[in-house]
């Protein structure tokens, strides 16, 4: 066989005027950075998702503490460093944590001092951006970020190939991304917030992706609850009953959809809570730094009482100090 028939093997078998039309398979928004796609497809990746996600008992076994949700949680969280890091997509980040969890469904990791986390979470990840990225850093320079241990290239090489063992070689796993620009269409059908909707809710997903809770749901349901909660953002845009959006696509189920979204809407606002109480513990530091100058240029005749003050205040809120300093 010749080069010329090899590469002609490798072309799409599409027409030019078929890829040229300008018309979007799936939703007319004008909106070219999205693959919208028919709702056949969508209907076959509701189908197939289920081979590319752990087992039914996985959640069951971090309930019971059969399996350390903790060091999960760790190595979630270090992968998102990583993929912020890199300025990795949010997909390859998703997959990362998709094989992780698959591995770690079928083979148990030994129980020693964390460093199996470790080369398993640096070995996903690796595969994950060899998935996704155009430009890939070396293995060495994928161990950043925290990483509490340092391994040779020949040994994440190592343990790649045992994950594709694993995982039986199917990387190109279906996910959440799969699904929110169609659902964003369904939800919008006007076009004119589908950008907002898809940005937040793949903001939602990933900032989820450590809590093992939603491991009990398909990457269907993810998504749809990711747009539902996206689209409580945007004022504007017409309220939209969660218990319709099974009618997006045949497969789709109601219960798990607003299981999701409901969980995902308490994490949400207890996200919210958290950066909100962050932005008030420096200023109530401020207020009260000013006013322990102000107590300290008051007569002498009332400096035992201002120091008697003083110390309350130091007590009482100085474990937040930035300083940590403390009496």
């Amino acid at each position: 066989m010749s080069y010329s028939d090899c590469l002609s093997d490798l072309l799409c078998g599409e027409e030019s005027s078929d890829i040229f039309s300008g018309e979007s398979p799936g939703c007319s928004t004008g909106l070219e950075s999205h693959d919208f796609v028919e709702e056949s497809s969508i209907a076959s990746f509701i189908e197939d998702e289920r081979n590319f996600v752990p087992g039914f008992d996985y959640l069951s076994r971090f309930q019971s503490q059969s399996l350390d949700a903790s060091a999960r949680e760790e190595s979630v969280a270090w992968i998102l460093k990583v993929q912020a890091y890199h300025g990795f997509q949010p997909l390859t980040a998703y997959l990362s944590v998709n094989y992780l969890d698959r591995f770690f469904y079928s083979r148990r990791l030994p129980q020693t001092d964390g460093w199996p986390w470790q080369l398993l979470s640096v070995a996903c990840l690796s595969l994950a951006a060899k998935m996704e990225e155009p430009l890939v850093p070396s293995l060495l320079d994928l161990q950043v970020e925290g990483a509490k241990y340092i391994f040779e290239p020949r040994t994440i090489r190592r343990m790649e190939l045992l994950v594709l063992s694993v995982l039986d070689w199917r990387l190109r796993s279906i996910t959440p991304f799969s699904f929110t620009g169609f659902f964003a269409c369904k939800l919008d059908p006007t076009g004119a917030y589908i950008g907002f909707l898809i940005s937040r809710a793949t903001e939602i997903i990933l900032s989820n992706i450590k809590e093992a809770s939603f491991l009990e749901y398909w990457p269907s349901s993810i998504a749809a609850a990711a747009i539902l909660c996206a689209a409580n953002d945007i004022p504007n845009l017409p309220l939209f009953n969660p218990e319709h959006a099974e009618s997006w696509c045949d497969g789709l189920s109601k219960d798990k959809i607003i299981s999701c979204y409901r969980l995902m809407q308490d994490l949400v606002l207890d996200n919210s809570r958290r950066k909100s109480t962050k932005v008030l513990l420096p200023q109530l530091r401020v207020t009260i730094r000013a006013r322990m100058r102000s107590s300290g240029s008051d007569s002498s005749s009332s400096s035992s009482t201002s120091s008697y003050k003083r110390r309350k205040l130091n007590n009482c809120f100085w474990v937040h100090d930035d300083k940590g300093n403390s009496e």
